[in-house]
C-alpha cells in the first residue's frame, strides 16, 4: 500500500494532468476538501454557413420583363380561351356536382327535410352547379342560366347553352338551383362570401330576405 504523502503526490499529478488550466493553489485546495470534480472541456464545432441562393429581385425582375405577355400574344390566348370554353364540355362536371350533392345531403329522398338540404347546399362547392337568375335589381341579369365555372368573393362566373362566358355579382340578385325536384334559392347579397369561407360559417335562416 502506499503511503499518505506518495497517495497526495500521485493525486496531485493526477488533477494537474486532468486540469491543465488550474493553478496549483487550487488544487491543493481541493485535495484538502477531500471533493474533486473534474471539468471536461468540449472543443467547439465551427457550423459551416449555408450560402442562399440569391433570386433575382423584384427591380431586376421589371428590368428584365420577365411577366410581361406581349400585346399579340395576349390577343391569341384571349381567342384560344374563347374556343375551349364550351357548355357541352362542362356537362359531366356537372353530372359530378350532382353526385357530390346527393352524397352530402345522404340521398334525395322525398321525405328529406327542406331546411336541412338548404343548409347543406348553403357550404357546399357550387362549382359545376346549374343556376338561374331569378331575381334581381338589373333586368338584363333576370334569366340567365348556366354552369358555375368559377365562384369568387363577389361574383359567378357561368358558362351558358350559347356557349357565353357571364360574369354575374352575386349582390342584389337572387339564384335558384334545382336538384331532383329540390328547388333551394342563394341570395346573392347574403352570400357574399368565398367558397372556402362558407364551409366555417354559420348561416342563420330567416323568413324573408330583400335583393
Amino acid at each position: 500500500p502506499q503511503g499518505s504523502e506518495e497517495a497526495k503526490t500521485f493525486v496531485h499529478a493526477f488533477l494537474k494532468r486532468s486540469m491543465p488550466k488550474m493553478k496549483d493553489e487550487a488544487i491543493q485546495e481541493m485535495i484538502t476538501r477531500k471533493a474533486v470534480v473534474l471539468e471536461h472541456y468540449h472543443k467547439k464545432k465551427t457550423k459551416q454557413k449555408r450560402k442562399k441562393t440569391k433570386g433575382f429581385t423584384a427591380k431586376q425582375r421589371r428590368e428584365l420583363r420577365l411577366f410581361e405577355i406581349e400585346p399579340e400574344q395576349q390577343r391569341q390566348d384571349f381567342k384560344c380561351l374563347l374556343c375551349v370554353v364550351k357548355y357541352a364540355i362542362f356537362l359531366p362536371l356537372h353530372e359530378l356536382w350532382k353526385q357530390y350533392i346527393r352524397d352530402l345531403c345522404h340521398g334525395l329522398k322525398p321525405d328529406a327535410q327542406p331546411h336541412m338540404i338548404q343548409s347543406k347546399l348553403l357550404k357546399a362547392d357550387l362549382h359545376g352547379a346549374i343556376v338561374t337568375v331569378t331575381k334581381s335589381k338589373c333586368p338584363s341579369y333576370v334569366g340567365i342560366t348556366g354552369i358555375i365555372l368559377q365562384e369568387f368573393k363577389h361574383v359567378f362566373k357561368i358558362i351558358t347553352k350559347e356557349d357565353k362566358l357571364k360574369v354575374v355579382p352575386k349582390l342584389n340578385n337572387v339564384f335558384s338551383l334545382e336538384l331532383d325536384g329540390f328547388i333551394s334559392y342563394i341570395y346573392g347579397s347574403k352570400f357574399l362570401l368565398r367558397a372556402s369561407e362558407r364551409s366555417a360559417k354559420k348561416f342563420k335562416l330567416k323568413g324573408t330576405i330583400d335583393l
